[in-house]
C-alpha cells in the first residue's frame, strides 16, 4: 500500500473523506466505502484502484427539514476539494435518523 500512496499521494482516501464530512456535516452516522477497486476498466477509474469511487451513508442533524436533493447537495459541497483531486464517483445514502 504505501507504494501506491507514493504513486498516486493526491488522490482521496477514506480517512481523509470521513475527517471532512465530520468537519463539516457533524454526522450521527458516517460510513465511507472506497469501491474504485470494483470499477476497474470503468470510466473515471485509475491503474491503482483507489481514490476514484466512494460511497457515503450518512446521517446529519444539519439534514433536517431539507429535502433529498438539499441534503446531497450538502454532501457534495462538503466533497468538492476531493472531486478536484480526482474523485470521479460519490453515491450518497442519507440515512434517516428520526
Amino acid at each position: 500500500m504505501s507504494q501506491v500512496t507514493a504513486l498516486s499521494p493526491h488522490l482521496p482516501t477514506v480517512t481523509a473523506i470521513e475527517v471532512q464530512l465530520r468537519a463539516v456535516l457533524q454526522p450521527s452516522v458516517l460510513q465511507v466505502i472506497d469501491e474504485s477497486g470494483d470499477h476497474a476498466g470503468h470510466t473515471g477509474a485509475n491503474e491503482v484502484g483507489f481514490g476514484t469511487h466512494f460511497r457515503v451513508r450518512i446521517a446529519s442533524p444539519l439534514f433536517v427539514g431539507k429535502s433529498r436533493v438539499a441534503r446531497h447537495r450538502l454532501v457534495y459541497d462538503a466533497m468538492q476539494n476531493f472531486i478536484d483531486q480526482g474523485l470521479h464517483a460519490l453515491a450518497i445514502e442519507i440515512i434517516d435518523k428520526t
